[in-house]
């Protein structure tokens, strides 16, 4: 009976050994996971594939300092192609099997909220470097992103078309079945009526159409000093050479959804100084702050970093000193301390977060394309 009991207390304690370890696997593992949400393949392709450098960049050098917490950080990059039902495989992935401390992305702010539900539900930080919509960080208090909203951007680029350049009659072209755009538009028009300027004409596309005769020959009678687009780099560059072949003189401005290198290899001669769109970095005449990372990038890649590599480094090494300030990389600690961030010296600028998690930036950045390479036209600070 003795050995009976003596056999039945080693199997009871083997069993409790198991359980436990099975409970703190993560917490034993010498590493933390982060995952990356973007597109490396399909249409918005040309925002991912910086964003994964970015984010590859300053995992290095956080591992290269000795890591985060004693631990090394390790990134998972999977292609969610630009699909939403791809992105939401991806985010159930990372948070039911890789068990990641956080995802970060994705720059699209449709694609952002479909793996924010997910990341919200399974209690995983999620980390936008690039989401600039309406109804992001509302999903949940797991949420965040640090790029230069909109609803902030939007009145000093417009201040800056009416009173700095003179452009007060405005055309407005909309591509209907892009959310970015939708969205983007009714932020311009009321910023532009709110700061006496006047819209002569509003028009719309929709996303991968490729004749805009119709479009620019209204344009042309409409006799309006520039055009605001609201949609991405493919459909601007398009519409710009349109605009070269009728022999129109006018400047197209437009958001962070034309920072895409395609503007420039699509438009050629058509786009150099002639689109401007807002963001929220530029490597071009860089800070003291972001001129070690524009070297580091350049060094490593042997291109020049954009807006979405910034950001997405700058999200990592924004999470990797939430995950050391609360001592833990469990997402439901951490993310405590994420939401307490002030004034932090990024690549992308200073970024504080609001109580609801939205983030405040300090610079809108005005580029263009010129021989072939971004060029910063203006750098403007924002006033809250």
């Amino acid at each position: 009976m003795r050995g009976k009991r003596k056999l039945a207390l080693i199997l009871c304690v083997l069993m409790l050994t198991t359980l436990v370890a099975g409970c703190g696997g993560d917490k034993k593992s010498d590493t933390i996971k982060l995952g990356f949400l973007g597109a490396k393949t399909g249409e918005v392709a040309n925002y991912g594939i910086p964003a994964e450098k970015g984010m590859q960049l300053a995992i290095e050098e956080i591992n290269q300092s000795g890591g985060v917490l004693g631990k090394k950080l390790v990134g998972i990059y999977d292609d969610n192609k630009g699909d939403s039902s791809e992105i939401a495989n991806i985010a159930t992935k990372y948070a039911t099997q890789d068990k990641v401390a956080a995802m970060v992305g994705d720059p699209c702010t449709g694609l952002t909220k479909v793996a924010a539900k997910i990341a919200q539900t399974n209690q995983v930080v999620l980390f936008s470097g690039g989401a600039t919509g309406t109804g992001v960080v509302e999903i949940g208090d797991y949420v965040f992103r640090n790029t230069l909203l909109d609803q902030f951007a939007v009145p000093v680029v417009v201040d800056w078309m009416i009173n700095q350049q003179g452009w007060k009659n405005i055309a407005v072209i909309t591509s209907l079945n892009n959310g970015y755009s939708t969205a983007l538009t009714p932020v311009f028009k009321d910023a532009i009526k709110k700061q006496g300027g006047k819209i002569v004409l509003e028009e719309s596309i929709n996303d991968k159409e490729t004749n805009f005769t119709a479009q620019v020959t209204k344009l042309k009678n409409a006799h309006a000093d520039v055009l605001v687009f609201t949609g991405y780099y493919t459909e601007a560059a398009l519409i710009m050479t349109e605009i070269q072949k009728k022999g129109l003189d006018i400047n197209l401005i437009g958001g962070d959804g034309l920072y895409g290198s395609d503007l420039a290899k699509l438009g050629k001669k058509a786009v150099e100084e002639k689109v401007i769109f807002y963001c929220g970095f530029s490597s071009d005449k860089p800070s003291p702050e972001s001129a070690k990372f524009v070297a580091a990038y350049k060094e490593k890649y042997n291109e020049e970093p954009d807006m979405f590599s910034a950001q997405y480094y700058d999200a990592v090494m924004i999470l990797a000193k939430a995950m050391q300030d609360a001592n833990s990389a469990d997402p439901k600690v951490f993310k405590n301390e994420l939401a307490k961030l002030k004034d932090y010296p990024g690549v992308s600028g200073i970024t504080s977060f609001r109580e609801d998690r939205e983030p405040l930036k300090s610079t809108v950045f005005l580029q263009t394309v010129k021989d072939g390479k971004w060029a910063l036209v203006d750098r403007i600070p924002i006033k809250y």
